[in-house]
């Protein structure tokens, strides 16, 4: 059975999509910590991080780099936190958090209910500093 992401990937789930390549695909986490916060996935559906190839894994961390620094101009933040838990989905993601501290990135947080069209242009803004 497919992931969630995987679904999104094929276009059957709709996403807020920050930017995407022939490998990858950012999108805005629909529960988020905090305004910004971002999903980083390989298009490849893989459960674990670590059972990528080095190749495909180093690629994977270059590009959730591209989109931090994205994240970094569009939201004011001291930091972009990274974070990989990866228990809650089958499938390899990267989360990309704006940071004002550590607290921040404590995933039992009160999630933000942020409305539709301010998600939208969050993913919006973050795209055009990709």
């Amino acid at each position: 059975m497919a992931s969630i992401f995987s679904k999104i990937v094929a276009g059957e789930i709709p996403c807020y999509k920050v930017d995407e390549t022939d490998k990858f695909l950012a999108f805005l986490d629909i529960n988020p910590l905090v305004k910004g916060h971002t999903l980083v996935i390989p298009k490849r559906e893989v459960d674990y991080i670590f059972d990528m190839e080095d190749d495909e894994l180093a690629a994977f961390q270059l590009y959730a780099k591209k989109v931090a620094a994205a994240i970094k101009k569009t939201i004011p933040c001291k930091k972009v936190g990274q974070a990989v838990i990866g228990l809650e989905v089958p499938h390899a993601h990267i989360h990309l958090i704006p940071i004002q501290a550590e607290s921040d990135m404590i995933f039992s947080n009160k999630k933000q209910q942020i409305p539709a069209d301010e998600m939208m242009a969050i993913a919006n803004a973050i795209h055009s500093n990709m």
